[in-house]
């Protein structure tokens, strides 16, 4: 079958998808990739509330240790997350949870479809990511270490 099109099933719901052979040219179309690009620390507080949901911001900020709204925010306006209710305790925060947008990003069925705790231990522990790792974290120290030479070499010029 030669179709630029298949249909794929995702967040128990069906989508119109482009073929693996035709994504890159739709990609040159489409800026909504760009736009979607989540931070570390968005990532880190999605995989939060992914694991922990329903979740209220004070047990978030737990976790994290730093304040969260900026975030929380940023991803609500997104649809990766949703508010879910009300606690039961006293003031009665509001709880967190992914969103069917949420998991078509990361392209899951459902939420038991997230790696389990221990597959991700594995991962962590496995030789060739912590090398990928090592070489991702080197080339964003050089790229650093290049601007500060650039940086330094322009206000050096403007002393004289």
């Amino acid at each position: 079958q030669n179709n630029a099109f298949k249909i794929l099933k995702i967040a128990n719901a069906f989508l119109f998808a482009t073929t693996e052979d035709n994504a890159k040219y739709v990609g040159y179309l489409s800026s909504e990739r760009t736009k979607r690009r989540l931070s570390p620390a968005a990532l880190e507080t999605l995989s939060i509330i992914a694991y922990k949901q329903p979740i209220t911001k004070p047990e978030l900020e737990s976790i994290r240790g730093v304040n969260s709204d900026h975030i929380i925010s940023a991803l609500l306006e997104k649809n990766l997350i949703a508010i879910t209710g009300r606690a039961e305790t006293v003031g009665r925060p509001l709880l967190y949870g992914s969103t069917d947008e949420f998991l078509k990003y990361f392209g899951l069925n459902n939420l038991s479809d997230l790696p389990k705790p221990r597959e991700i231990e594995e991962i962590m522990e496995d030789d060739d990511f912590i090398e990928q790792k090592r070489k991702i974290m080197m080339n964003a120290l050089e790229e650093n270490l290049d601007e500060e030479v650039k940086d330094q070499d322009e206000n050096d010029g403007e002393d004289q």
